[in-house]
């Protein structure tokens, strides 16, 4: 477990001023955005009926830190164009995780009455009764979700740093052109 946050470190250091900017960027949308539509950031767009609890501000914040890393960790290192020789990182898990994570974090901050979902399960008095008491949870759900989604792709950028995949193009054309056709 050690080696792992240790990979994560490692690729961290590696990162560039792209990555960073990227980084700081989406943390920065992603907190605006949250922050703006549950109204812990005050704003004229939404209402809040209940006013936010302490720990509202850390999880929004750190959910949004480790949400622009994840994100940046998409960035390929080096220029920002791509060849036709590089091939595209398939889909995860780990994307899925942060996902979600993202998710659970603007239910955890939210209103407990103003979202609507938990308005239709539990109506207004549920919602308060039933919902308020599991958003704490869903916050460290969300931290820990985003989090491992995080140290994997940092880990991954370490030790399976593989260069892209040459095109398949090029060698069958040339087969083909042996075969005759």
């Amino acid at each position: 477990m050690f080696k792992t946050f240790g990979y994560a470190q490692q690729a961290l250091r590696q990162w560039n001023r792209r990555q960073i900017l990227v980084a700081a960027l989406a943390a920065i949308g992603i907190g605006l955005l949250i922050g703006i539509a549950t109204v812990l950031i005050p704003n004229p767009l939404f209402a809040r009926d209940i006013p936010p609890v302490w720990w509202n501000y850390p999880v929004w914040i750190i959910t949004s830190v480790l949400s622009g890393m994840l994100l940046a960790t998409y960035i390929r290192p080096g220029s920002s164009t791509t060849s036709d020789d590089e091939v595209a990182d398939p889909p995860s898990r780990q994307g899925k995780f942060g996902v979600v994570g993202g998710l659970l974090s603007w239910f955890a901050v939210g209103c407990p009455v103003c979202n609507k979902l938990a308005l239709m399960a539990f109506g207004y008095s549920g919602a308060i009764t039933y919902f308020t008491p599991i958003q704490p949870f869903l916050g460290i759900a969300a931290l820990l979700l985003t989090g491992i989604a995080l140290v994997w792709r940092l880990k991954g950028q370490v030790l399976c740093s593989v260069s892209p995949a040459k095109s398949l193009e090029p060698r069958l054309t040339r087969e083909t052109e042996n075969a005759g056709l």
